[in-house]
């Protein structure tokens, strides 16, 4: 029994050496021929030239000759800081995370090196860590290490960084918050075979990262891009929704610092049956998104919202109906005045089909194109519910008319008032002026 257990000890440790004999191995043979490549470079760079060589310079102090050349002592660095990442102690594998930060930045051929080294590996483990220090500092080197290169991500996913995102958001500082939003922002750009989205951590992470009051804008605004990376990709929309997506889109997009990004989302959410549906069956979408196209100063958000309620009421009467008892036509009328091109041709199909008050089939126009999504969404109309209808949306249309043209003629007249009071104050300044005493 005691041998047993002697030779299995003495085998644990003969693996434990053979590790780091093939991981010394291994990192000498990758500086060596970084090393040759560079030598080689400078060979084939022109000689210097014999200005150089005065009398002046062949003498040189004991301390200049012996001081190594910049390019080894930067191996020299990246050496020993892998080595303390594989076996140093926590305080070590911390401070070599860090470092590791600050060498990921210089060049992309450092962090391909890095890679091949089995860094990631190592960082993605201390990303689970208890110790906050240790993990922010995993989190920010495996930022650096993911920019400009789709294999370390990729290698960064099957370590099962994915399944390391913390749960509870409450917990986590501002910092710490926005190093795993950066990261995902980062990853998001991976297909979908190569990110987990559906069996990972990732969507509650975000959405409790954009429902989370403490927050800031800032975070918010990075997850929003993640979310709209995500959505491009046709086999994410399930679970997107599933997650409570289009319910947290809708809370943000009335936050006009958030409304673009969340309403850029919600478009590409909309035009599939289950982001539609999702959309169908809040009450205050409607009425929200009117509300936005009121807003002149955001006219990219004005033309987000009136793509999607285009698409909510094409071939929907009921929608329709919503839209009409919110006070959608007054609106429309005003956009197709004040509101930039797009979104008046927006407007402008929008009203023909309140003013038709029938199932008018959508062709060709500036607005959204869904023939990706199957066909039979909305509910169909009984000719007597489109008699009664298209008589609703002609008073609903004569009415606001009226509206819109009193309200017009009352901006025309206090302009006129304003101008002539500017204009009496100015020929009383003039005349004042001019005068004599």
């Amino acid at each position: 029994m005691s041998s047993s257990r002697t030779q299995s000890s003495s085998s644990s440790v003969w693996q434990l050496q053979y590790m780091k004999l093939h991981f010394f191995t291994r990192i000498r043979s990758l500086l060596k021929s970084k090393t040759s490549s560079r030598k080689r470079h400078h060979q084939s760079s022109p000689e210097i030239s014999s200005a150089q060589h005065d009398s002046e310079n062949v003498v040189a102090t004991p301390e200049i000759i012996s001081k190594p050349p910049e390019d080894q002592n930067e191996e020299v660095v990246l050496q020993k800081t892998v080595k303390k990442l594989h076996f140093g102690r926590l305080e070590e594998k911390e401070k070599a995370a860090i470092e590791i930060e600050k060498l990921a930045r210089e060049d992309k051929n450092t962090r391909k090196l890095m890679a091949e080294l089995g860094v990631l590996q190592v960082l993605v483990s201390m990303v689970g860590s208890d110790i906050a220090g240790q993990q922010i500092a995993a989190v920010r080197a495996l930022i650096q290490l993911s920019h400009g290169t789709n294999t370390n991500k990729a290698l960064m996913a099957n370590a099962g960084i994915c399944s390391k995102l913390p749960k509870n958001v409450e917990v986590l500082v501002q910092s710490t918050r926005h190093g795993f939003a950066e990261l995902l922002l980062s990853l998001s750009s991976l297909t979908n075979a190569q990110l987990p989205v559906a069996s990972s951590l990732i969507l509650p992470f975000l959405m409790d990262t954009m429902n989370s009051d403490s927050t800031d804008m800032k975070c918010k605004e990075i997850c929003l891009a993640t979310i709209n990376n995500l959505c491009m990709v046709l086999e994410n929309i399930a679970p997107l929704v599933i997650n409570g997506a289009v319910q947290t889109l809708i809370s943000l997009m009335l936050v006009k610092d958030l409304a673009e990004k969340a309403l850029a989302s919600l478009g590409q959410l909309v035009v599939t049956q289950m982001g539609k549906k999702a959309m169908e069956e809040c009450l205050t979408v409607p009425k929200s998104l009117i509300e936005i196209l009121t807003w002149e100063d955001k006219p990219k958000c004005q033309e987000y919202s009136a793509y999607i309620l285009m698409v909510l009421a094409h071939q929907s009467w009921s929608q329709r109906e919503k839209m009409a008892k919110a006070g959608i036509v007054p609106v429309l009328l005003e956009v197709t005045l004040l509101g930039s091109t797009l979104v008046q041709k927006r407007a402008v199909k929008l009203l023909q089909w309140f003013k038709d008050g029938r199932n008018v089939r959508m062709g060709p126009h500036s607005g959204p194109q869904t023939s990706r999504v199957s066909s039979g969404m909305g509910s169909p109309m009984s000719p007597r519910s489109g008699e009664e209808g298209k008589k609703m949306m002609k008073n609903l249309v004569k009415q606001s008319l009226y509206k819109n043209m009193e309200m017009i003629t009352k901006r025309g007249n206090v302009n006129m008032e304003n101008e002539a009071c500017r204009l009496k104050s100015l020929i009383i300044s003039t005349s004042s002026k001019s005068l004599t005493y």
